[in-house]
């Protein structure tokens, strides 16, 4: 992710007040999505709620990334919905338990590394999709529930709604012109919430005003899934733990890398994935749905000040009070407040400037740049991801095919082929163009200083290139080789030149040496 994404933070160290006031913020928003994600997954809200505190707390003591926070989210109550509908929620325990090992698996053995792998056009399209999903996850709050379906709001009730998100947000925006000392959208939400009670003091009516559903809470106890401890059981619930823990780890660490560019700081991917694994395993034990980072409020708890592990702490433990002792307080909060931090957040995620420089990067890195956002859209953030560096990683292999070329040059009756760019599976089509074996002299030389061998397929196309000339009664001498590729030439092995100080020294990705 590049410095000119328009979501960097202002660059400040962590205290204590800053800490403890973001989470507070982000455990006011961390409610409606945890009871929204729970529905989804076709549970109880309180399995939401609880995934939601256990995930905050736990990765903010030992994940790799201070200042992110983790909750249930919709990507794995996608995933978990049919485990649910089809086995019941002890299954889904289960899996969840089995995902978090997965998970300490992967960072154990060091598996987060490869999110270096991802391309930066993926890491925008996977903002941006993230930010539309963010948005449109909120436009369920302007519905209606009826007997048969959902419709609109209409007439004073949407009205009203929609004046309080904009007044929310509008609040939101310029409350740090004032004081950057207290959160901008814990202040919105004050704010919000005591124009609708003010407004009822006053004797108008609020009743088309909606607010976070009302619960009973109790605290979570520990036990073990009731399932069948069989082979079939695990037949059941591997697949989906797998996916679940492939969704949670690419989720948790794209937003690592994006919290990285907004605070200007480095996290440690594969003590993530050990921090996220321990705490979805925790969570299966005391009934809760499992999840991962959450970049909606990753990035509240950031422009809120949150820096420290504290944030994620009192991010918990705060939402831990909000479900005990605190549900009848929480209920007074009108959902239009935490609608508009929540837009908030989707104009704050999405990369502006990507729209700016369509038309100004190459036309592979702008196709891949939508492609992840819209299969980020109507899928889910897992095979966006695949689907990018897949393609990204096919491109770089057509574009690099085409970077082979060779300067000839004859002289004494020898022609020199001096080759430049990289010889691989991709390339081997133009090499073979380079050369005319029934025109050139009895002697030829192949010069590889400039060039780099780099898998089976170009050993294979040289032994070929070899064949050809012995076949003609020419000599084929093969210059500036990696020990390794000599070692692998069979044809022309004895005309391979060798110069101990010239010649590379390089690996080939190739079976025989394995």
């Amino acid at each position: 992710m590049s410095h000119n994404v328009p979501i960097v933070a202002e660059q400040k160290p962590a205290s204590v007040k800053n800490d403890l006031l973001s989470g507070l913020t982000v455990a006011l928003a961390l409610v409606p999505e945890a009871v929204a994600f729970a529905i989804i997954a076709k549970v109880d809200p309180l399995v939401g709620l609880y995934a939601a505190f256990i995930m905050a707390i736990i990765t903010s003591l030992v994940g790799g990334r201070p200042g992110m926070i983790s909750g249930a989210t919709g990507a794995i109550a996608v995933v978990t919905t049919a485990l649910v509908v089809e086995h019941g929620v002890e299954y889904l325990f289960a899996a969840v338990v089995l995902m978090g090992c997965l998970q300490m698996l992967a960072g154990v053995c060091r598996i987060g590394k490869f999110i270096r792998l991802v391309p930066h056009p993926v890491m925008l399209g996977f903002v941006n999709g993230l930010a539309i999903i963010i948005g449109l996850s909120q436009l369920d709050a302007f519905k209606i529930a009826s007997s048969e379906h959902h419709t609109w709001m209409q007439g004073t009730q949407l009205y009203t709604i929609l004046g309080l998100v904009v007044f929310t947000m509008l609040v939101i925006h310029f409350f740090p012109k004032i004081t950057k000392k207290f959160p901008a959208a814990l202040a919105g939400i004050l704010a919000c919430t005591g124009v609708v009670f003010g407004a009822k003091f006053l004797g108008m009516d609020i009743s088309q005003v909606t607010f976070i559903p009302k619960f009973d809470a109790v605290l979570p106890s520990f036990g073990i899934p009731h399932v069948p401890f069989s082979l079939e059981t695990l037949k059941i619930v591997f697949p989906f733990a797998f996916i679940m823990a492939s969704v949670g780890l690419i989720e948790s660490l794209m937003t690592l890398t994006l919290i990285d560019e907004m605070t200007d700081t480095r996290g440690r991917g594969n003590k993530e994935c050990v921090g996220q694994g321990l705490a979805n395993m925790v969570t299966g034990f005391f009934g809760g749905m499992g999840g991962c980072a959450m970049i909606g409020q990753s990035v509240i708890n950031i422009n809120s000040g949150g820096r420290g592990r504290l944030s994620g702490l009192a991010a918990g433990v705060f939402l831990l009070c909000l479900i005990m002792f605190l549900s009848p307080l929480l209920a007074m909060v009108p959902m239009a407040a935490l609608i508009a931090v929540m837009f908030t957040v989707v104009i704050g995620t999405f990369a502006w400037p990507s729209l700016r420089i369509l038309n100004k990067i190459p036309f592979s890195d702008a196709f891949v740049m939508i492609l992840v956002s819209v299969v980020t859209v109507v899928h889910d953030l897992a095979v966006a991801v695949f689907v990018g560096v897949i393609v990204s990683a096919l491109v770089f292999a057509w574009k690099k095919s085409q970077a082979i070329a060779a300067q000839i040059i004859e002289k004494d009756g020898v022609k020199n082929y001096i080759l430049d760019g990289p010889l691989f599976f991709g390339s081997i089509t133009k090499f073979n163009d380079i050369f005319t074996p029934a025109k050139d002299p009895k002697v030829v030389h192949v010069d590889f200083l400039n060039s780099r061998v780099y898998d089976h397929s170009a050993i294979e196309v040289i032994n070929k290139l070899a064949e050809r000339y012995e076949s003609l009664g020419k000599e084929i001498h093969l210059k500036h080789l990696s020990k390794e590729c000599s070692a692998l030439i069979v044809k022309a092995g004895h005309m391979v030149d060798v110069n101990i100080l010239e010649d590379p020294d390089y690996h080939v990705a190739d079976d025989e040496l394995a």
